[in-house]
């Protein structure tokens, strides 16, 4: 038999992914991930795990390219670690399911908010609305223009203001200056997501336009994956 397999690269990385998953808390890690951006501290809260041994799990999936850090858009000194590709087939996690309407928040609601809003209903057709802690005044052109080149519509759309969470809504920040100022509950998601307003070019939108496209892809993939166990579950009580 051949041993040309001990000199494949591809072969040698895929068992790489295969051992960081191997250990439960780096799975449970993940499966956190799969749906939120979240800081170091957040997570260590989530899954109860002392900071050191946080950190060696994070190293860990750094190295193999599951995960990436960046830093915060409002307090510099807080780190953010988001999942960065999709696991391939067999190495599924499990994905949750939003629950209820979702609700998109950031600073100012004129750009990233809006856009994640009109995306999740032209995507999955569900409802979604959109705030911010301080609305401008208007939504930015640049974010009505990448709308339009994604094919759904921002030309009615205004700025609100935050008022009360109803608690049957997903709540997702897409704005870490947002997520920070808002104490977000345990079920809330965040999106650490850069602000294409200081930028401004066309481009600036279309990169946050393409990654809330994937990120809704994936949280849909959860909706469809609950759809299909309860489908189930009624299909063996019959």
């Amino acid at each position: 038999m051949s041993a040309d397999w001990a000199r494949d690269s591809q072969l040698s990385a895929r068992a790489a992914l295969h051992a960081a998953l191997g250990e439960p808390a780096r799975l449970a890690i993940v499966e956190d991930l799969a749906t939120s951006d979240r800081s170091p501290r957040e997570l260590a809260d989530r899954l109860s795990m002392p900071s050191n041994l946080l950190a060696h799990h994070l190293e860990v999936l750094e190295e193999v390219g599951l995960i990436a850090r960046s830093a915060s858009a409002g307090d510099g000194r807080r780190k953010y670690v988001r999942l960065v590709r999709p696991l391939k087939a067999g190495l599924e996690t499990v994905r949750h399911s939003p629950r209820g309407e979702m609700l998109f928040l950031c600073s100012q609601n004129s750009a990233r908010s809006q856009l994640a809003a009109a995306l999740w209903t032209a995507r999955t057709g569900g409802p979604a609305s959109s705030a911010g802690t301080r609305p401008a005044s208007r939504v930015h052109r640049g974010a009505v223009a990448a709308a339009g080149r994604a094919g759904v519509s921002l030309a009615e759309a205004t700025p609100r203001s935050l008022g009360s969470i109803p608690s049957t809504s997903q709540v997702v920040t897409v704005c870490d200056v947002a997520h920070e100022e808002l104490e977000p509950a345990s079920n809330w998601w965040h999106w650490s997501i850069p602000d294409p307003v200081p930028t401004g070019t066309a481009a600036a939108f279309d990169a946050v336009v393409a990654e809330l496209d994937a990120r809704i892809a994936s949280a849909a993939a959860g909706l469809s994956d609950s759809s299909e166990n309860k489908s189930g579950r009624g299909r063996r009580k019959r």
